[in-house]
């Protein structure tokens, strides 16, 4: 389909969604969200693509839903907020953690709202020095949402959590960084060039393995130790069975560097 809210390109296995609204500083409507499920479609072809990346046009990553946006109307008493996460955000989230590869967000200036959960519930989350990310629901009566009341407290602690939601106070990216929320703070020149090298050489690592390495990470959250091992030896051995695996070892073996085919 032609996209007009987002960009999408694959370049060497490496596909990027760049949200593209940047008049309105990327912020989601429901024609982009039609836009990303289609996007995200073409990322789960087999054979399409290794690693994806978000990021956002213009001077913003994004400002988070569009209130003004002709879906997102507060007229009528049946208006139901929740009814957006069913059918928008919440299975963009579980698309995202259950692609089989790693996915990089790229935020540039302001991640608000909604978007800054998108970029949480990336594998790997990188952002300019001059971004910053704001919770800003309590502003409007609301509750961090797209993944934010699990992302948060699970990343930077309860207290942390509670002074995002609560405050609705921008978090610079260098300190985002320092409490681990986020992976790396990088030089706004530098962001799309750093994040597009780790994107090339995740591209060319063990796929499955990464995909197994997401899946084993984020069960653990809700797993006790005995059930967790027990997944990792379920997984390892799958991991063990892939052809990847076997190259690594010959590669250690001989001396050389491994060459990864995702399989």
């Amino acid at each position: 389909m032609p996209f007009e809210a987002i960009r999408f390109d694959v370049t060497d296995q490496i596909a990027t969604i760049t949200l593209h609204r940047p008049e309105r500083l990327n912020s989601f409507t429901e024609a982009m969200h039609v836009e990303l499920r289609a996007a995200m479609d073409e990322v789960e072809k087999p054979g399409v693509a290794r690693a994806l990346i978000i990021t956002g046009s213009g001077r913003g990553f994004s400002a988070g839903q569009d209130l003004a946006d002709s879906a997102f109307s507060l007229q009528g008493a049946d208006f139901d907020v929740g009814a957006t996460l069913e059918k928008n955000y919440n299975p963009l989230l579980a698309r995202l953690r259950a692609l089989p590869m790693p996915v990089i967000a790229a935020v540039n200036g302001v991640a608000a709202g909604a978007a800054a959960n998108l970029a949480l519930a990336c594998d790997l989350v990188f952002a300019g020095r001059s971004a910053y990310f704001l919770q800003a629901f309590a502003k409007i009566g609301l509750i961090p949402d797209a993944g934010g009341t699990y992302s948060l407290p699970h990343r930077v602690g309860m207290a942390r959590a509670l002074g995002l939601a609560l405050l609705a106070e921008p978090l610079p990216a260098e300190k985002a960084a320092e409490w681990g929320l986020i992976w790396k703070c990088v030089d706004d020149d530098k962001l799309m060039d750093e994040v597009t090298t780790l994107a090339r050489k995740l591209a060319q690592g063990p796929t499955r393995a990464y995909a197994l390495i997401k899946q084993s990470l984020y069960a653990a959250a809700d797993n006790d130790f005995t059930t967790q091992v027990a997944l990792e030896a379920e997984l390892q051995r799958a991991a063990g069975a892939t052809a990847d695996f076997r190259e690594g070892v010959g590669a250690f073996l001989e001396k050389r560097a491994p060459h990864f085919t995702g399989r």
